[in-house]
């Protein structure tokens, strides 16, 4: 890691590239300093899919299409919400180039509005992951039961991760995945963050979610009981606003006030570039 390149990886099918666009488009915003070397993992996504892609990114990065292959994933519970793309970031370290020693998960349906440099370079000791969690004290014992997991482990939101790729390729053994996977496919909720948080609790640093997984319900939730948590606090300290679930800003009938910072994306991005938003 050299300070200036930040090292990307995304996860997703053909329908999400036009959210991509505005998550990239926004990720470029928010941190001028960086170049971006974004690693899309994929099962079959066009090349000419990707042109508006690449047009978002300019200069200041490059796109770097990686066809995930030869993970057996047949058994795996996947649906329309939830296809089998979810499951390729628990494998980043098999995929990505032996070069990196870390990467910087992101959903597609996120916006990022500040500088991502302190989460980047921050240490990753010990731990494989770094997430936040959006859970409270009882869901979280549920599913500390419902997936055996330690006690004190947390149950993180997938859609925002550090990613420890040096100690994942020493120590991540593919097999107990496959066996959690076995072990647990008739209760995968949310499949992904399920099998991480069961499988390497431990070895998850837990993030503020506030700054870095900011979600809809997570202000629902708070804003109410929480002084001066409204739209300006979020605009000056959230830096990553995750559109997470059902309720996504692009379509109708979105509940809540967060959906202000992704239109505001979406108008900006269709200004530079039009042929972005499909």
């Amino acid at each position: 890691m050299d300070g200036k390149t930040m090292n990307i990886l995304v996860t997703l099918d053909e329908n999400y590239i036009p959210r991509l666009n505005v998550m990239l488009f926004t990720l470029l915003r928010s941190n001028p300093e960086y170049s971006f070397d974004v690693y899309l993992l994929h099962s079959g996504i066009r090349e000419s899919a990707l042109r508006s892609t690449v047009e978002v990114l300019g200069e200041a990065g490059r796109l770097i299409p990686t066809e995930a292959s030869g993970l057996a994933l047949e058994d795996a519970p996947t649906t329309s919400r939830y296809p089998k793309e979810i499951y390729f970031r628990i494998f980043a370290a098999r995929f990505l180039p032996d070069t990196l020693d870390r990467v910087l998960y992101l959903d597609p349906d996120l916006v990022v509005a500040g500088s991502l440099a302190e989460l980047y370079n921050m240490p990753m000791e010990n731990y494989f992951f770094a997430a936040a969690s959006h859970t409270g004290n009882l869901l979280r014992r549920m599913n500390t039961l419902r997936l055996d997991m330690d006690e004190e482990s947390p149950y993180i939101n997938s859609g925002v991760m550090l990613m420890n790729l040096a100690l994942l390729r020493r120590e991540q053994n593919y097999e107990d995945v496959f066996d959690f996977i076995e072990r647990h496919k008739s209760i995968l909720v949310l499949p992904d963050q399920d099998i991480i948080s069961g499988l390497y609790g431990s070895r998850i640093y837990s993030l503020d979610p506030f700054r870095y997984n900011m979600t809809e319900r997570l202000f629902l939730l708070h804003a109410p009981f929480e002084r001066g948590l409204d739209l300006d606090w979020v605009r000056k300290n959230s830096l990553i606003i995750h559109y997470c679930g059902r309720n996504k800003p692009w379509k109708e009938n979105y509940f809540g006030e967060l959906d202000v910072f992704y239109r505001e994306a979406e108008d900006l991005l269709r200004a530079e570039h039009p042929a972005a938003l499909g």
